[in-house]
């Protein structure tokens, strides 16, 4: 997609907020490629980022993306277009998101888990010209699925392998590439790139948790994405000897904005543990790791005697993915790591708890806006537009810095989800509670029909109308089932046609239709109508 049409899709800040951004020191006007470059100069022998397989530090990550960067542009990878990532979390990742950026690409931050249903879509909408997928042997052939998508799509050219052991035909592996390109030549050509780079261009598109049909596109800017996560490490107090862990997909906002700009824009290292408790919590304190973002499904680690060696270093938790468990922030205090809560989104707004909050306000609230400059409001769910008062349960609304003025290429969803003047209408219902000198935020629900399944956000309507397109489903409606592990899971209310289905017949239905597995439904409650309001 050229920079032109691309330009045309987007949403524009008003004028005298980009003014205010830019002179507050809210946005800057340097890319977010040559943003990692001038940390990777400051701390060149420090580890960057460690997986299971080693480490990498902040002048070879810098170097090696030069090179990926430049064999991009032999590839024929231009200034605006989008990549699609399926990775997993491993320093090829990393080398792949960074390689993407100073070739002036846009990472699309798809899942590993999206199959044709979500991939197509989102693929068609951005103009993706790449995909770069997991190579690994796994239980999903992703490279297979990477040509079958290929070849029904109209752009995409060209495809990159992650971790694969061997060429394979039609692909290009990721370990190879660019590799016989002098350093100096490939700095030469990343700069030639950034330079041409405005701070408004799309710098990443990020997915949204909405309501309605496969996930809005979020484009984040250049101006702002980096300044978000670096905002995010200063407000807890983050420096080049964090060490961050992030244990849930990294290519997602939350893992690049809290986890790998979150680290980078500090000087810290993101550290990447391998899936599973045991072997992950190894890994934590044998690198000493000091971060961390924890939701439901981790609540049972905090037993293990793994646990407890992590916690020897540990001294920042943040809770984020839905209602704080009392016992796993009594647990991880009585531990002794601070313990604050994170409300935020793929759309901007970041809500934390201030790192001098009492322990009260820390398990009570998600916290404060991130800056001075995130307006947040709550408006009455009466249609009348009007703010609610202190301690009344309102719609959340927000603009700022780092919020996003509108989904790309949505204008009809956009003058819905956005006010006139500009505020994004969540969907979510919270109360402001003034405590200890400020106003806080508490989270009491939500208007959207969504499924919060381990920090994986379900539309239900998307899911309900892959239902109804089987012929046993009359109607269909789908809700959150409370679940102690990941919070929540998708239950499906269901009319039949004729007779009720085992649920083994509807998941290969999902299956057939290439939807992710997380969003199919895992429990099934036939019922004789649906009610309607």
């Amino acid at each position: 997609m050229a920079i032109t049409e691309q330009a045309e899709k987007l949403s524009r800040y008003p004028a005298d907020r980009a003014v205010r951004y830019r002179e507050s020191g809210m946005w800057s006007e340097t890319p977010t490629a040559e943003r990692f470059r001038r940390i990777a100069s400051l701390y060149p022998d420090a580890a960057a980022v460690v997986d299971a397989g080693g480490s990498i530090t902040y002048a070879e990550l810098d170097a090696r993306t030069d090179q990926i960067a430049a064999g991009l542009g032999e590839l024929g990878l231009e200034r605006g277009d989008a990549v699609l990532f399926q990775l997993v979390n491993t320093v090829g990742s990393v080398l792949a998101w960074y390689g993407v950026l100073k070739a002036g690409g846009i990472p699309v931050a798809t899942l590993a888990a999206h199959r044709m249903h979500e991939i197509s879509a989102i693929g068609a909408k951005v103009g993706a010209v790449a995909h770069f997928v997991d190579g690994s042997a796994g239980k999903f052939d992703l490279l297979a699925f990477a040509h079958e998508h290929a070849a029904l799509s109209s752009t995409v050219r060209i495809i990159v392998t992650v971790g694969a052991d061997a060429d394979a035909a039609g692909s290009h592996r990721l370990e190879t590439l660019g590799g016989s390109i002098r350093e100096g030549d490939a700095r030469a050509r990343v700069d030639a790139v950034q330079q041409q780079i405005r701070d408004e261009d799309v710098a990443v598109f990020q997915l949204s948790g909405g309501t309605t049909g496969t996930p809005k596109v979020i484009p984040r800017l250049h101006c702002e994405y980096w300044n978000n996560a670096l905002f995010y490490s200063q407000h807890l107090g983050r420096d080049h000897t964090s060490r961050v862990a992030h244990l849930l997909p990294l290519i997602h906002n939350a893992g690049i904005v809290c986890a790998l700009h979150g680290a980078h824009a500090v000087g810290g290292t993101l550290v990447l543990p391998p899936p599973g408790p045991e072997a992950a919590l190894e890994m934590m304190a044998r690198n000493g790791v000091t971060d961390v973002i924890l939701g439901a499904p981790h609540h049972q680690w905090l037993y293990s005697s793994a646990y407890e060696a992590v916690s020897k270093t540990l001294h920042t938790v943040v809770l984020s993915g839905g209602k704080v468990i009392e016992s796993m922030f009594d647990r991880l205090a009585e531990l002794g790591a601070w313990v604050g809560q994170l409300y935020g989104m793929a759309e901007g707004l970041f809500v934390l708890s201030p790192r001098d909050s009492s322990v009260d306000a820390r398990k009570r609230f998600v916290g404060t806006p991130l800056t001075e400059f995130d307006e947040v409001r709550l408006i009455s769910t009466d249609g009348s537009g009007k703010d609610v008062a202190e301690g009344e349960i309102g719609e959340v609304a927000c603009r700022g810095p780092y919020t996003i003025p509108g989904y790309f290429d949505e204008a009809e969803r956009n003058r819905v989800a956005f006010t006139e003047d500009g505020f994004y209408s969540t969907g979510d219902l919270g109360i402001h509670v003034r405590q200890e000198g400020k106003i806080f935020l508490a989270i009491e629900g939500r208007i959207k029909d969504v499924v919060d399944r381990g920090g994986e956000k379900i539309n239900a309507e998307e899911v309900e109308l892959v239902l109804i397109q089987h012929p046993a489903v009359a109607d269909a409606a789908v809700v959150a089932m409370p679940d102690p592990r990941l919070g929540e899971r998708a239950c499906a209310f269901l009319v039949a046609s004729e007779q009720p289905v085992e649920l083994s017949v509807l998941t290969a239905h999902f299956e057939s239709q290439g939807v992710a597995k997380f969003k199919w439904p895992e429990h099934l409650e036939w019922v004789d109508a649906i009610p309607r309001t």
